[in-house]
């Protein structure tokens, strides 16, 4: 059962820590995911009220990015292939925040259809460096909906 709002005191462990995040991509748990983050925003117009400038949202846009250590080939040839046929391969993502001090033991996931790669890096290293690619992405807000949220 959720407390109410002035019941809950909270403390620093409350705080949610991204070692407990997941992701999936494609159905399959990226086990080696370092980054990620997924985000709308409001495209604005102006609006002139008088002497004042307000704004009106237009439209929504949505970009991600996720960051992976490198440790199995993540079918990047795939996309890249659909690409140089002048095909647009769409893919869901699939994320999660699972830390055990969330408040009551709650959970935030969130799932995305209708992605969409912005960038296949084919290849990148660094001598002595753990091997990460970034995979930047987009997608239709729309498409984007919370399936579980942390609530107080």
């Amino acid at each position: 059962m959720a407390r109410a709002a002035e019941d809950v005191k909270y403390r620093g462990r409350r705080r949610w820590n991204g070692s407990h995040g997941r992701v999936w991509w494609e159905g399959l748990l990226i086990f080696e995911i370092s980054k990620y983050e997924a985000k709308v925003t409001a495209d604005r117009e102006d609006v002139l009220i008088g002497n004042s400038k307000d704004s009106k949202v237009v439209s929504l846009t949505g970009k991600g990015s996720m960051t992976v250590k490198c440790v199995i080939n993540r079918n990047i040839s795939r996309f890249l292939e659909a690409w140089k046929a002048g095909k647009d391969p769409r893919t869901t993502i699939v994320s999660l925040v699972d830390d055990p001090d969330a408040v009551d033991g709650q959970k935030e996931r969130c799932s995305i259809d209708n992605v969409w790669l912005d960038e296949i890096t084919l290849m990148a290293f660094e001598k002595g460096q753990v091997v990460e690619k970034e995979y930047p992405f987009g997608f239709t807000p729309e498409d984007a909906s919370f399936v579980e949220t942390i609530d107080a």
